[in-house]
């Protein structure tokens, strides 16, 4: 009696364990986090009031990245991560070695590498920038370099979301919370 109650006990935490390993398979993430673009960002802008975002999220970014690949596989292509930020982000990859023209926020046409260089002065990937629905860009939420794990990306989000960026350095906001 002891050992069928003990083999029913450890075939449902088998289960159990394979469901919740289940609801957390990672997701590709240029389909489940980035948005499509037109490279037009003061038409991103509009489409990210419309939709009720907080902003726009670039990630600049560059094919032989380690640290880019990094971020991909292991925190960008968590579901909670994706979900939390397509809800409040519009979130486009930025090249900064592509020579794909874009529209910067302020109409003017440039490419994705001058547009890295030259007007966010990106030098290293990953680099996370944040803009407020006016175009203005969050200096103080700048994140470069990929983060430690995905609590820290998810506290990023937080930080910009909740407006945290106002009042103190993502530094200090991390070790608050």
């Amino acid at each position: 009696m002891i050992a069928k109650t003990y083999l029913l006990f450890a075939s449902m935490l088998l289960i159990s364990m394979g469901l919740s390993a289940a609801e957390v398979k990672p997701r590709d993430p240029h389909e489940y986090f980035f948005d499509e673009s037109f490279w037009d960002l003061q038409e991103e802008l509009e489409v990210a009031r419309e939709a009720g975002k907080k902003g726009i999220l670039l990630m600049f970014e560059m094919d032989e990245c380690p640290f880019c690949h990094r971020m991909k596989t292991t925190v960008l292509n968590q579901p909670e991560v994706q979900d939390y930020f397509k809800r409040h982000f519009l979130i486009l990859p930025i090249d900064i070695e592509g020579d794909v023209e874009l529209s910067n926020f302020q109409g003017e046409e440039t490419t994705m590498k001058n547009f890295a260089f030259q007007e966010y002065r990106v030098r290293a990937t990953p680099v996370f920038a944040f803009f407020d629905l006016q175009g203005r860009y969050i200096q103080r939420a700048r994140y470069t370099g990929a983060t430690r794990n995905k609590a820290e990306f998810m506290r990023l989000g937080r930080y910009v979301v909740e407006g945290h960026y106002k009042q103190q350095t993502f530094a200090r906001f991390k070790r608050k919370n």
